[in-house]
């Protein structure tokens, strides 16, 4: 399949080059735009016109492909949500985006899973990214916060403070909320999913991050 994101296409009319790069990108027609390079009349104007044009799909392919692929994980699972692509991700809106977010963003984070597992041979190494109306940036604060406080715990304490499981993206987060404060430390414990990250005063020895 051909991602690259220009291809110039020859057909009879506009519409036929247009349907045409589509199906060479596995798209949707107004999922492609073109423009005009050459135009021909053929044996005198007899058998119609040649054209020749430039063909760019709207987004990248593999973008468009999985937006494709949520709307129908969307409507199998009967939700009132539309997929937009933004900023390099899919987001999810609509009256039951909360549904689609879940507990802790749990479902959004399992139908990410879904969607990479099902277009992992299209695109190896690139991944899809799902967000809900800001969702990922309000995750994100919340687990700087829990973070902070963690880390005021542990200080109190003076004891190593548990957080809840979490995924590695969300440990990322914690590590790097904390890893500029000099008094703790943080370490990740346990297997998936239930890997956690633990935050200790610092001085109380070095673990694995």
């Amino acid at each position: 399949m051909n991602d690259q994101e220009m291809i110039v296409i020859e057909a009879n009319s506009l519409e036929e080059a247009q349907a045409q790069a589509a199906l060479q990108w596995g798209l949707e027609a107004d999922e492609v735009t073109i423009s005009l390079v050459e135009e021909e009349k053929r044996l005198f104007g007899l058998l119609g016109k040649k054209v020749k044009v430039e063909a760019r799909p709207l987004f990248p392919p593999l973008l468009l492909r999985a937006r494709k692929m949520t709307r129908e994980l969307l409507e199998m699972m009967d939700l009132d949500v539309t997929p937009s692509i933004d900023e390099g991700r899919i987001d999810l809106s609509g009256p039951d985006a909360s549904v689609v977010i879940g507990r802790f963003g749990e479902t959004l984070k399992s139908m990410e899973y879904l969607l990479n597992l099902i277009l992992r041979d299209v695109h190896e190494g690139e991944r899809i990214r799902l967000d809900s109306e800001g969702y990922r940036q309000r995750r994100i604060e919340s687990l700087e916060k829990l973070a902070r406080t963690a880390a005021g715990d542990a200080l109190k304490r003076r004891k190593p403070v548990r957080m809840e499981p979490m995924t590695s993206w969300e440990r990322r987060i914690v590590h790097l909320a904390l890893k500029d404060q000099a008094d703790v430390e943080t370490r990740s414990a346990g297997e998936d999913p239930y890997r956690k990250v633990v935050v200790w005063p610092r001085g109380e020895g070095r673990g694995r991050r």
